[in-house]
């Protein structure tokens, strides 16, 4: 019997080589330009939070450079004021903290056994402690940057911002256009929601930590108020691992202060999650405690610091973009379920 041969012939166009010459292409920047994008990210936040107080000052007879302008200058105003007055204790307290976090390492490294503490830290633990404190400040050092850069951004949003999103808009087909503006507006809330909440959280956080620990006479309060804080912008994980230097200073006073500040830690937790956040954020920004951890995990993998706190707000948007944007490609009862789950946890 004849042997059959059948033959497969693939007929790739140019055009579909451009195509994915292009999309390869495109990738590749996005992956050299990453910081560039979360700088462009970051700004956008800020620029948002800032709007409000803008436009306040601009429906009273200024103009929007000048109120841009009076608005960012008064926020680099009283940061600069808040570190001239605090630095020196803040500093001698960052001193006083690092060396009772290494005494308490060495305590603690004559209780556990030797195997629990190798598989955690390393043979060497004082190194151990050296890597992680290195990579934290070099992620802080990035996420200071990029802030700083950003704000220069923000001011330039804040004055030209809505020409700029005009001129991004155009981009879009005339009939997707109007979608586009409702995206828009509706991100607009999600990020004041975020921004505003945020901020208020850790505004009351670093309150609760400063009068707590000046009651029970631990040493470095400030400087556990001022960790708090900004722990407390990472919401969930954030102000949970601010307890450990917590801790470790309240031993200096006694064991009981130690269980003490934990406890009132737990507290401030449980307030925060089920009474403070609800109202503080609002009911655009909705999060489960797992859509937080998955979304800090993700963003804290991809892009770091910055990543962990800009993913926050973007996962919040996801119901509004499958909403407006996947309502075609979903089926139709996925797309109902989930916005009817959505209204009841906002409830």
């Amino acid at each position: 019997m004849a042997e059959t041969r059948s033959e497969l012939t693939i007929d790739v166009r140019m055009r579909t080589i451009f195509k994915i010459a292009a999309a390869v292409a495109l990738l590749w920047c996005v992956w050299k330009l990453t910081e560039l994008i979360l700088l462009l990210i970051v700004a956008i936040i800020l620029a948002v939070a800032l709007d409000a107080p803008v436009s306040w000052l601009e429906r009273r007879n200024l103009s929007r450079a000048t109120a841009s302008l009076v608005i960012s200058g008064a926020l680099v105003v009283m940061v600069c004021v808040f570190v001239w007055l605090t630095w020196s204790s803040l500093f001698n307290q960052w001193q006083f903290l690092t060396d009772q976090l290494t005494k308490t390492m060495t305590t603690v490294a004559l209780y556990v056994p030797p195997w629990i503490y190798s598989a955690t830290t390393g043979p060497d633990w004082r190194a151990w402690l050296q890597s992680v404190g290195l990579r934290i400040g070099q992620s802080l050092a990035v996420a200071l940057t990029l802030v700083v850069l950003g704000y220069f951004v923000t001011v330039y949003l804040l004055i030209d911002g809505r020409r700029t999103l005009a001129w991004a808009v155009a981009f879009f087909p005339t009939r997707r256009r109007a979608r586009v503006q409702r995206t828009l507006a509706e991100s607009r809330e999600v990020i004041w929601a975020y921004v505003v909440g945020n901020v208020t959280t850790s505004i009351f956080a670093a309150a609760w930590v400063l009068v707590w620990m000046m009651v029970l006479h631990v040493p470095a309060a400030l400087l556990l108020a001022v960790i708090a804080g900004i722990a407390d912008f990472v919401p969930v994980l954030g102000f949970v691992a601010s307890v450990v230097p917590a801790a470790a200073l309240a031993l200096t006073v006694s064991p009981q202060t130690a269980l003490l500040t934990i406890a009132l830690w737990i507290v401030y937790h449980a307030t925060e999650n089920y009474l403070l956040a609800p109202w503080a954020y609002g009911q655009r920004l909705k999060l489960s405690d797992l859509d937080v951890i998955l979304a800090f995990a993700v963003g804290a993998q991809l892009a770091g610091v910055i990543g962990a706190l800009i993913a926050l707000p973007l996962a919040a948007l996801y119901p509004t973009i499958e909403r407006l944007w996947l309502r075609e490609q979903l089926p139709e009862e996925t797309v109902a379920e989930h916005h009817a789950l959505t209204r009841s946890s906002r409830a």
